[in-house]
This record gives C-alpha cells, structure tokens and sequence, in this order.
C-alpha cells in the first residue's frame, strides 16, 4: 500500500486565522494515520493574480511550484473562509492558476472541504460553490464537510479545538479522505 500525499490548502491568507487552525489540526490528524500532508501557505507562495496575457509568456515561479506540489498530491485537503458567501479571492485564483493546461492536474482527485467562520452560517454559502468548481475541474468532492459557525472562541490558546465534537467531525472528515486515497 502507498502513502497517501495530500496537498493542504487554507483559503485564509490571515497569520493566526481560525481556518489555518483548523487545517493544522486536520494535517497534524492525517499525518496521525500515515498521510504525507503538504501545507500550502498561498500568502508565502505569492501567486500573481491569473492573467491569460501573463500565461501566455510562461507560468510564473510560483505557478509552476504549486502545479508541481499538486501534481504529486492524491487529494486535496481544504479549510476556507467564506467572503460575501462565496470562494476567497486568493483560493480561487490559486485554483485558477493550477486548472489551466497543461494535464489536467485536479483530475480524480479527492477533496475534503471543511471551514470555519465567527459567523452564523460556518461556511455553509461557500462550500457548494468551492464543490462546484472543483467538480468541473475534474476532482471528487467528499460528500460530507465540517462547517464551523460561531468560532470565535471554539480554539484554545495553543490551536486546539474546545469542543470535543467539533475535533471529531475534523477528525472524521479527515479519515474519510486518507481512506478514500488508501483504496
């Protein structure tokens, strides 16, 4: 049996951001049952916003190294904010960049979405549009995910999760995904 390599996604490009948080914790869970897990920090990566002009000349340094990170990942594990109920800007250019010819990098992937949000709805407005693009850009979406309203104090000091439910879910949503890229 392989290892499973999954490529670790934050669309929160915020230091210290409660979806950095939850996707250390569901990284540290999947490393826990034997998955390689490469972080992208898309803030240090410092994608150009996609341009086709841009694209036409050569794929930026920092394009051809996510292309490059994503090209060995199996699967996908994503913790996002929602902005205006939708995909942050930063994490669907990232997207953008990576979808372009050419291969077809996302293709048969698994991901796993999950998000986090001091608001009341827990990313529950972004996630079917973040499953509707990685569905036409030829990935496989989980049909579960973890959304996390109201998380404005759901994190300890040292970035661990209050509520043991809350750490299950993560957990759960995490397992699912090394189990599908297991089989």
């Amino acid at each position: 049996m392989t290892t499973p390599r999954i490529l670790a996604i934050s669309g929160s490009l915020r230091t210290g951001s409660f979806n950095r948080k939850l996707l250390d914790i569901a990284v540290a869970h999947a490393r826990s049952l034997g998955a390689e897990v490469d972080v992208v920090d898309l803030k240090t990566l410092d994608l150009p916003i996609y341009d086709g002009d841009v694209e036409a000349k050569a794929l930026p340094a920092p394009v051809e190294e996510l292309r490059e990170r994503l090209g060995k990942a199996q699967g996908l594990l994503i913790a996002s904010p929602e902005y205006n109920s939708s995909i942050p800007g930063g994490l669907k250019n990232a997207i953008d960049w990576v979808s372009r010819p050419p291969g077809r990098l996302f293709q048969d992937k698994w991901v796993a979405m999950m998000g986090a949000t001091p608001g009341v709805f827990g990313t529950a407005r972004m996630q079917p549009h973040l499953r509707q693009v990685m569905a036409s850009v030829g990935a496989h979406v989980l049909p579960t995910q973890v959304h996390m309203a109201r998380v404005a104090d759901a994190f300890t000091p040292d970035g661990k999760l209050k509520d043991d439910a809350r750490q299950k879910d993560v957990e759960a949503l995490t397992a699912a995904l090394v189990s599908k890229l297991k089989s």
